[in-house]
Parts: C-alpha cells; sequence; structure tokens
C-alpha cells in the first residue's frame, strides 16, 4: 500500500449520520473499483473505508456512516474536522482489498450493498458507466427506512447512462420513517434488500455478485445466493474475510 497526503476539499452530511467526505491527494492514486483504503489515526491506528469514487476520479470520496458519537467512524470525522479547521493535509494508505471489481470479466453483474456499503457499489458503477459498460448490471441498494437514503437521483442518473443497468433501492420499514407520510410517498420496493433479488432474478448462477453491509448481513446473503443459485467462485464481498 502506498501512503498519500490529501487536502480535505469538503466534509458534508449525506443524512443526520452519514458524512460524504471529499480528498485531493497529493498525487496520482492508483486502485481498482471495489477497493478501500485506510485512513491513518496514527502508525499503530489505521482505518480502512471504502472509496467510493471512480479510479478516474481527481478526488477520494468517502462515505462514513457514524451514528454513535465519540465512535470508530465518528473520531475519524473528529480528525477530519479539526485537520479542515487547521488548514491540514490528513494521510490515507491506498489500496486494499480482494473484492474488487473484476473488469476482465464478461459476465452479468450484481451489485448490492446495505446502508453505508453503498460506498462499495458506487464507485464500480461509476467506473462502468464512464467505460459505457456493455454488461447487464443489477444495482440493489438495501436501507432500513427512507430517512437513510441519499443521493437517489444522482444515483439513478449514473447508472441510466448504462444501456443494460437497472438501479433498485429497497426500503426495509417503510412505517419506521421520521416522515408519517413516507409509506404513502415510498413507492418502490419493500422488506430485506437480497429477498427482492431473489424475487426478480430466477436464478444467480450467471452472475458476479458484488457483496458488501454488516458483517452478519452479507453472511446470510452468502447463505441463501447459494440455495438460489449463486457461484461461490463468482460472489466477492471483503467481509468473506471475516465470516
Amino acid at each position: 500500500m502506498k501512503t498519500i497526503s490529501c487536502q480535505i476539499v469538503s466534509l458534508t452530511s449525506l443524512t443526520a449520520h452519514v458524512f460524504k467526505v471529499l480528498l485531493k491527494p497529493a498525487e496520482k492514486v492508483d486502485f481498482i473499483a471495489g477497493q478501500y483504503l485506510n485512513f491513518v489515526m496514527s502508525d499503530e491506528d489505521k482505518r480502512p473505508f471504502s472509496i467510493a469514487s471512480s479510479p478516474n476520479s481527481e478526488l477520494i470520496e468517502l462515505q462514513i456512516g457514524a451514528f454513535v458519537a465519540d465512535s470508530y467512524p465518528m473520531q475519524v470525522i473528529e480528525r477530519i474536522k479539526s485537520a479542515q479547521a487547521e488548514n491540514k493535509s490528513i494521510i490515507v494508505e491506498v489500496a486494499a482489498g480482494n473484492a474488487q471489481l473484476r473488469i476482465e470479466s464478461e459476465r452479468p453483474l450484481l451489485l448490492l450493498a446495505g446502508g453505508t456499503g453503498f460506498s462499495y457499489i458506487k464507485s464500480m458503477f461509476e467506473y462502468l458507466a464512464e467505460q459505457n459498460s456493455q454488461r447487464h448490471i443489477m444495482v440493489y441498494w438495501g436501507l432500513r427506512e427512507l430517512a437513510a437514503a441519499y443521493e437517489l437521483e444522482e444515483t439513478a442518473a449514473i447508472i441510466a447512462k448504462l444501456p443494460h443497468a437497472n438501479f433498485i433501492p429497497v426500503i426495509e420499514n417503510v412505517s419506521e420513517n421520521i416522515d408519517e407520510n413516507a409509506s404513502e410517498t415510498w413507492q418502490g420496493k419493500t422488506g430485506l434488500v437480497h429477498q427482492a433479488v431473489m424475487h426478480d432474478i430466477i436464478s444467480l448462477e450467471p452472475y458476479d455478485i458484488y457483496l458488501a453491509g454488516r458483517f452478519e448481513m452479507v453472511g446470510a446473503i452468502r447463505s441463501d445466493f447459494v440455495e438460489h443459485g449463486a457461484l461461490l467462485e463468482h460472489m466477492y464481498a471483503d467481509a468473506f474475510a471475516f465470516i
């Protein structure tokens, strides 16, 4: 991995608990869509985050979910805020991960993410759109509630550039949204995201499948998808190294 200094271009809120970070690296960063970087807090403390931007982008985008004060990710957000206020750079290590996009494959693609695991698949579909990929691509994003969704229109616009791609956001608990009228305004799919996949796709055998989300979620999806025809040798997730 390569150590790179980055200037903080912006830190914005995507939702009440999710932050978007844009970094400008001091030099060209080489990585493959679907890889991650380590945010260097110290020599002994390096924290992994998926790279949300395409490898062709001049800026590095991170999407960091920080749901608890003084949590592992919130400490990173506070470090970024401090560096931004003092006009200092931060240090990252690029790139790591074995679940990157298999660019040489021509198989249909299933990209599935839960929550902020979205950053992992965002890098992939942005890159594929830039390449004008002709592959059949299904992009599923599972969210606990509608209030957790962000950049839905922007995502749909990027995926619409691909000639054979579909974007399917799935809200698990519509009734639990902050907006009491959410159940009336949300017209998309509801329930568990991987069950929506299995409802929509007869067999997963032809697909290259990329997964991101909580470890327990990814583990359950792997088991269910194998029963639905998916081939283990064509399923990819960094979580597989830990479950």
